[in-house]
This record gives C-alpha cells, sequence and structure tokens, in this order.
C-alpha cells in the first residue's frame, strides 16, 4: 500500500498531549472472544489535528473510547498530560476529563429545552462550578454563534447545533478535543464550516483526535493514521482527500 507504516514510538514528553501505550481491548462476543484494539503505540502531540480511519469494525471507536477515558483498556496504559488514567480513582478520573478534555460526537447531545448558552454552559453548572457569561458568550463567538445565544435547539439547523455542541466542549478551553464522526450528520457547507473549527482550533494549541469515514474530514488533519483489525497499519501527513481516499481503497481490498 502507499501509505508508510506508522512506528510512532509512545512518549511522556510535555509537548504530548495523549500517550498510547501498548493498548489492547478484548471482549467476549457469542461468536468468542474479539480483539478489538492489539497492541497500539501511538502518541498525539500537543496542537496537532490527527484523524483515525479504517474499515468498519477497525478498533477506530474503541481507541478513541480508551484515549477519552470512556472505557478502560484490557492492557497496556493511556496517559493524558503525562499523568496515567489507569492510576486514578472514578472521582479523580471524572475531574481530569473534565477539566483536560473536550468531547464532540456525531449526535449533538443538546437538551432542547435550553438555550445555546444554556447548553454551553451546563457542564459547568453540573461541576458545582460559577458560570463565567463572559466565558460561555465567548465561546460562543468562537464558533460564529454570538448572536444565537438565546435560541434553542430545535430553531437551529443541524450545523449550528454541532457549533453549539463544539462551544460547549471548547468552552473549558480543554487540552484534548475528542470528536467522532462529528460532520457524519451534517450537509457539505455545514460540515466543513465544522472542520474549519477544528482546525483553527488545533491552529491555536489544543489538541484535536478524530475518527471518521470521510476522506475530506481527514484532509483538514495534519496526520492520518490507519487502523486495520485493530492495529495501526499506516500513515500520511499532509494528505489530500483524493490521497486518503486511494489510501482507505487499498486497506478495504
Amino acid at each position: 500500500m502507499t501509505v508508510q507504516q506508522a512506528t510512532a514510538p509512545g512518549s511522556t514528553g510535555t509537548d504530548v498531549a495523549v500517550t498510547l501505550d501498548g493498548l489492547t481491548r478484548s471482549y467476549r462476543s457469542k461468536a468468542g472472544r474479539v480483539d478489538a484494539l492489539r497492541g497500539i503505540t501511538h502518541a498525539f502531540r500537543s496542537g496537532t489535528f490527527t484523524a483515525i480511519m479504517g474499515p468498519s469494525g477497525s478498533g477506530k471507536s474503541t481507541l478513541l473510547q480508551l484515549a477519552a477515558g470512556l472505557d478502560e483498556p484490557t492492557s497496556g496504559r493511556v496517559l493524558i498530560g503525562g499523568i496515567p488514567l489507569g492510576g486514578l480513582d472514578q472521582t479523580e478520573l471524572t475531574k481530569l476529563r473534565r477539566d483536560t478534555m473536550g468531547f464532540v460526537f456525531q449526535a449533538y447531545n443538546l437538551l432542547d429545552a435550553l438555550t445555546a448558552f444554556d447548553n454551553v454552559a451546563l457542564p459547568a453548572r453540573l461541576a458545582g462550578q460559577r458560570v463565567d457569561r463572559a466565558a460561555v458568550h465567548d465561546a460562543l463567538a468562537r464558533v460564529g454563534l454570538r448572536e444565537l445565544a438565546r435560541r434553542r435547539p430545535p430553531e437551529l439547523s443541524g450545523g449550528q447545533q454541532q457549533r453549539v455542541a463544539i462551544a460547549r466542549a471548547l468552552h473549558v478551553r480543554p487540552q484534548v478535543l475528542f470528536a467522532d464522526e462529528p460532520t457524519g450528520a451534517l450537509d457539505r457547507h455545514s460540515g466543513r464550516v465544522v472542520l474549519d473549527l477544528l482546525r483553527t482550533t488545533a491552529d491555536q494549541g489544543q489538541t484535536v483526535v478524530m475518527v471518521t469515514h470521510d476522506p475530506l474530514a481527514a484532509s483538514y488533519a495534519d496526520e492520518v493514521l490507519f487502523l486495520a483489525d485493530g492495529m495501526v497499519v499506516g500513515r500520511l501527513r499532509d494528505a489530500d482527500a483524493a490521497q486518503i481516499a486511494t489510501a482507505m481503497s487499498e486497506l478495504e481490498q
């Protein structure tokens, strides 16, 4: 295949936001043992935008869930900013996720009864923190929705709702933003607006890790990691959509 074989070592240096060190994830199904991830080691450097791609069942979403501390590995470890997640109790893990991570998913996960402003402020309220109104407005301004702060999700387009979800994730200025198919439910124009926001987020020093099936979306990233059968099998850097699509088609043959 045309992609270079991935050999990036793990690292716990200060320039690394997320480290995956020998990560495996296995579970039992009716058909027997399933190895969703098989010994993945990779370092996501601070201020970079990485797209994760691969055929269905390759382990993309599993990798994202483990990296974000939403699931536990069978073996290996995940470090966020040099802190091993495996050494934290549930309270410490929840606090670390709240303080250092943001999440954007294909489903916007907004509350229809709340305004855009209140949806962005909700995580702070749930954590018992004082809401910084200026910071909430700033987060909405970053996604171009400051003037729509009093609108509720049913009054917004799908693209606008996803931008509210991004504003909610960016409100705490997380070190790492995890995104799982963030443009999957959007039209092409809205998708490009969201991808521009993610690109800008990385350019401003935050780390973005995005799972996607779309070569065009992946082309916004600095690097694309390709997974197959639970392993990182290759990578492309600074690639365009055509190059990424060719690499994906070779994986799927």
